[in-house]
């Protein structure tokens, strides 16, 4: 299994983050290998937003669907994602959002396992560089949208 954590302060408000996070049918437009994303459902009861929504990513040869259950707890400023189903033997991410003054830190965990080996081995080796790609794209994405002029 493949775990990884990532932590960056951004210079935006921490609703905004989590508004872009949560705008899943956005992510081809920003982030790397992401080829489409679909929410099926999207559910908002008292402090708890639920989507589930697919992914599809790809690069050359690869290119996969998988099914995530999206839970944000305002409360806590936390995101929750946990595959449904696809080529993910297992996904948990976790995001928390902090205001700091003008600016906010953003803390994503992720672990995860492919169904196939062969891939699963691909991954590991790249995975370090590929995370980083996707948390400088999201960055770009926050600073894009939301840099105070």
């Amino acid at each position: 299994m493949l775990t990884a954590s990532i932590k960056k302060e951004i210079s935006c408000t921490k609703e905004n983050l989590i508004k872009m996070v949560l705008d899943i049918e956005k992510y081809p437009e920003f982030v790397p290998w992401c080829l489409a994303g679909k929410i099926h459902q999207f559910k908002e009861k008292d402090n708890i937003i639920e989507i589930i929504a697919d992914l599809t990513i790809g690069k050359s040869f690869f290119k996969e669907t998988y099914k995530s259950y999206v839970v944000y707890k305002k409360e806590e400023n936390s995101i929750l994602v946990t595959n449904m189903g696809g080529p993910l033997k297992h996904l948990k991410n976790k995001w928390f959002f902090k205001d700091l003054g003008k600016n906010s830190e953003i803390n994503f965990h992720i672990d995860f396992e492919l169904k196939n080996k062969i891939l699963n081995l691909l991954m590991i080796k790249s995975f370090d560089i590929g995370l980083k790609k996707v948390a400088d794209a999201f960055e770009k994405r926050a600073i894009e949208l939301f840099k105070k002029t």
